[in-house]
């Protein structure tokens, strides 16, 4: 019997995470080669609209989301600050006052379907990060979206866009069925690494460009225990 296709190794990625925004700068500079090997999956906080179109077309699946403890947002805050002068940066802290993420990450589609994703996370990823840009301000999405190319009357309706939503749905579905829990999040295979202290593994994980890997096997998937909304199951090397 004939092997199954191999599937591209998968990125996770998050426009609200710093763990994200340097794991990209990461592959950047370390990694450049990776990057269009990558097949780029978003990982969004679902709005009520989302989860409920999540849970009707997965049999009442909910996106993996637990609150943060105040003690930890605290320690993020001290990590990002550690981690952004180790590298250079001069990050600006955002305030997400009301917080929506869908016109940030539903415009991702438009600009996949562009061919200017990864454009478009490097932008949202600079906006938030080193220029205090608002990106859940669908306004500021806006103009952000038109300075790569995208069309500004398209990113502004995305979120009514009943075929924009499917995406979304769909990718939403991905990350309950990958079991996606925080970011960065990469998959080779079977295998899954998270966290921005794994982005080196994975890229050593990865075959020279020339080679066609096959689809490893399926692994059972290890028991873990239910976690309610509140648990705190992310470390200092990704978001959860």
């Amino acid at each position: 019997m004939a092997a199954r296709a191999a599937k591209p190794p998968r990125f996770y990625f998050n426009l609200r995470s710093p763990y994200s925004f340097f794991a990209l700068l990461e592959l950047e500079r370390d990694h450049p080669d990776v990057l269009d090997r990558l097949e780029w999956r978003p990982f969004w906080e679902p709005d009520e609209t989302s989860e409920k179109l999540l849970a009707e077309a997965s049999s009442g699946a909910q996106f993996p989301y637990h609150a943060m403890s105040r003690a930890k947002q605290f320690y993020i805050l001290r990590d990002v600050r550690r981690l952004g002068a180790a590298r250079g940066l001069a990050l600006t802290w955002p305030v997400d006052r009301d917080p929506w993420w869908e016109p940030a990450h539903l415009t991702w589609f438009l600009a996949e379907r562009e061919g200017l994703g990864r454009a478009w996370v490097q932008r949202a990823g600079r906006a938030r990060w080193l220029e205090g840009r608002d990106i859940c301000d669908p306004a500021t999405v806006r103009e952000l979206a038109e300075e790569i190319g995208l069309d500004g009357e398209e990113v502004a309706g995305a979120t009514d866009d009943p075929l924009i939503r499917e995406q979304a749905t769909r990718a939403l579905v991905d990350v309950v069925r990958d079991g996606v829990f925080g970011v960065p999040y990469f998959i080779h295979g079977s295998e899954p690494y998270w966290g921005l202290d794994r982005v080196a593994a994975f890229a050593a994980s990865l075959p020279p460009a020339a080679e066609l890997p096959r689809e490893e096997p399926r692994q059972p998937a290890p028991t873990v225990l239910a976690a309610g909304r509140t648990t705190d199951m992310s470390h200092a090397g990704g978001c959860g």
